[in-house]
């Protein structure tokens, strides 16, 4: 289960809804071991797509740089889908190289009638998909 708070689920549905139509993506760092997500590092997506998206190889290299000099773990990875439903694609799965991380996707199209953002958290493990259940608090 992803136990995460409202305001970091605000952050990563205002970086998507500003990104789009282009998927938006980036990573929420927490204490190493702690599977609680923390600090809101949103990054750009160089392949500046609607249906694809690619971390930028420097700033990668940077913020995992980052996250051992702060002794941080990529707690949650998130990207959005503009025109289909928050599950991972076939893509998606195949760069998942976090067993850790909660990948989360939130989808800007209303694709299910049930408003206009989906939020929903997975684990890709060897290129197994489970959705995990999200529980959103004020705090930790």
């Amino acid at each position: 289960m992803l136990t995460i708070t409202q305001a970091l689920v605000d952050r990563i549905v205002a970086h998507a809804r500003q990104d789009h139509p282009d998927e938006a993506c980036g990573v929420i760092a927490g204490p190493a071991g702690s599977d609680r997500p923390e600090r809101f590092v949103p990054m750009l997506n160089a392949a500046r797509s609607p249906t694809f998206y690619e971390f930028d190889s420097g700033d990668l290299l940077k913020l995992y740089r980052e996250l051992d000099d702060r002794d941080e773990d990529p707690v949650v990875i998130y990207h959005s889908h503009t025109a289909t439903e928050a599950y991972p694609s076939r893509t998606d799965i195949s760069y998942a190289n976090e067993p850790g991380a909660h990948y989360v996707l939130v989808s800007t199209a209303d694709t299910d009638g049930a408003g206009p953002f989906q939020f929903r958290s997975f684990r890709i493990v060897e290129g197994e998909v489970t959705e995990e259940e999200v529980k959103i608090v004020e705090s930790y």
